[in-house]
């Protein structure tokens, strides 16, 4: 056996593999293999600084010690999910993948045997592959259908890379969780995605739409009821009394000249004049307003 070596452990298994038939499961492994180099590569690590053995339904990737933690972090966090996106927008239902993943760091020695593959051993390597199958990882991403995967992180890269807010690496997006395994409980801390709480429920959803608010101002596309013309305002006068019948039918009678009239009859209504002499044309009878 080769002397242990200190390695950054990053384990990645394919959520409900198992049930899938042998031509979706052969898809997926390639698309897995594909997305950690896509991944690694956004990291900025080399061919010559990884090693991987194939687990079936996912992958153990060994990194040395050179590859920076914070670089391997971002891209987990961001690359890997968007390459996750773009596969599941394309694919079937049957071939969608989600993942658990797991970024780990600890002594790790190689014992390889003839004609046999394999052969990584270690105490840490042990603890990450019990973190990646935990219950709290897979209850985790069971919990978050709208996303592509979910991180956990072991004690020794949270205390040393997470918790100092590196660039692109936000602490309060991590919440710690024990682990119980066979030897006691393990300590880790899983990414919560993009951070958004989650959707509420519909009792809550009911409770919001009950809820008093603004009245939505009707959108372009929906046809608003024509609103009625405002009435043209008039100028209210007071009414006038009906004038008699007799008033309204009276003859209308012109006069010119300089005539004189006694006495005060006048057929039609009467203004300023009661007998005396009239200078001008006077013209009597009709209605107020008609023309003489």
């Amino acid at each position: 056996m080769r002397e242990p070596v200190n390695r950054t452990i990053l384990l990645l298994d394919i959520e409900k593999f198992s049930r899938r038939d042998d031509v979706v499961q052969a898809v997926l492994r390639r698309r897995l293999n594909h997305l950690v180099d896509r991944t690694l590569e956004a990291a900025g690590v080399e061919p010559t600084q990884q090693y991987r053995e194939d687990r079936g339904d996912g992958l153990i990737v060994l990194l040395s010690g050179d590859v920076a933690k914070t670089a391997l972090l971002r891209a987990l966090l961001t690359t890997a999910p968007d390459l996750l996106h773009e596969h599941n927008l394309l694919a079937s239902d049957s071939a969608q993948m989600r993942l658990r993943m797991v970024l780990a760091s600890g002594e790790v020695a190689h014992d390889p045997h003839a004609r046999t593959t394999g052969g990584i051993v270690g105490h840490d390597l042990n603890q990450a592959c019990r973190l990646l199958d935990a219950d709290v990882l897979r209850a985790a991403l069971a919990a978050r259908p709208r996303e592509h995967a979910v991180l956990a992180v072991s004690a020794p890269v949270y205390e040393g890379i997470v918790r100092h807010g590196h660039r692109g690496v936000r602490p309060e997006l991590f919440r710690p969780a024990d682990v119980e395994v066979k030897d006691g409980v393990l300590a880790a801390w899983i990414h919560q995605g993009d951070g958004q709480p989650a959707d509420p429920g519909p009792a809550r959803a009911a409770e919001t739409a009950a809820a008093p608010g603004p009245v939505p101002r009707p959108s372009s596309a929906e046809a608003a009821p024509p609103s009625p013309e405002p009435e043209e305002k008039t100028e209210t006068k007071p009414e006038r009394e009906p004038e008699p019948e007799a008033a309204r039918s009276a003859p209308v009678f012109h006069f010119h000249g300089n005539p004189v009239v006694h006495g005060s009859f006048v057929a039609g209504n009467q203004h300023g004049v009661s007998g005396g002499t009239v200078h001008g044309d006077v013209v009597l009878g009709g209605t107020e307003g008609s023309p003489a």
